[in-house]
């Protein structure tokens, strides 16, 4: 199934169990500080672990995400009324709205056409104040890191808070270009066998520029990892801050 571990509910579970607090999630808390008390757009919220956290920091948090599951798993979280959960796509964002807009767990890379990705960057444009800024991570494609996503290096096994286990690995199914074809694989309790797939888009330094220069977005700030490395020193990653121009 397609995004199955975004849109079913046993595997959302396992997402939410696999996934907490992280660096990635201070890097991103660390950004928006940088305009306390901001209105924030977090797109592709999924069960709303950032949208949640930036809530507690004194930011007023709007998640959006077309997963209902994940949504729905992010409203029945302790402190959920202290954010707006929408179940919608970026052609549901409202116009000049937002201080900053993030997108993390590389949910940019989900756009895989490129009609697509100009859609999502000129409506994120549009919810964004003049001067708003727009902030997400995307993997470094000369980090290879598809090449990891294989039985021996992914295997792993998810302790859910009933005590149960799931086993999960990943393979990649395609690589065509810049594009990334991979399925993940769950044994349930029981040994039930659910899987789950995905392509990502791969996007390099000078097309991410140029789409956000055409988007009407200016890159500010570009890192490689996590901790605010330059890009090709950090892990493997593109973290882009830009700005809402024009």
């Amino acid at each position: 199934m397609l995004h199955a571990e975004f849109d079913d509910a046993r595997l959302v579970s396992v997402y939410d169990a696999e996934y907490s607090w992280s660096r990635d999630d201070d890097f991103f808390l660390s950004v928006v500080d940088e305009t306390p008390g901001s209105r924030v757009l977090d797109l592709g919220c999924g069960t709303g672990r950032l949208a949640l956290g930036l809530a507690a920091a004194g930011h007023t948090v709007t998640g959006v995400d077309p997963a209902a599951a994940s949504v729905a798993a992010a409203r029945a979280k302790p402190g959920a009324d202290s954010v707006t959960w929408v179940d919608g796509t970026s052609a549901d964002l409202p116009t000049a709205a937002f201080d900053v807009a993030v997108m993390t767990s590389h949910v940019a890379q989900f756009f895989v056409e490129d009609a697509a990705w100009r859609q999502a960057l000129t409506d994120l444009r549009r919810s964004l104040r003049p001067g708003g800024r727009l902030v997400f991570d995307t993997r470094d494609p000369r980090d290879r890191r598809w090449e990891r996503w294989n039985p021996a290096d992914s295997r792993r096994s998810v302790a859910l808070p009933d005590g149960s286990v799931v086993e999960v690995w990943t393979e990649v199914t395609e690589v065509r270009d810049s594009v990334v074809g991979f399925t993940h694989h769950y044994t349930l309790p029981g040994g039930e066998v659910v899987r789950s797939t995905a392509r990502l888009r791969f996007r390099d330094e000078g097309e991410l520029r140029g789409s956000l220069s055409e988007a009407g977005f200016a890159v500010e700030r570009l890192y490689g990892g996590f901790g605010r490395e330059a890009v090709g020193a950090g892990d493997g990653e593109l973290l882009v801050i830009a700005r809402a121009v024009g």
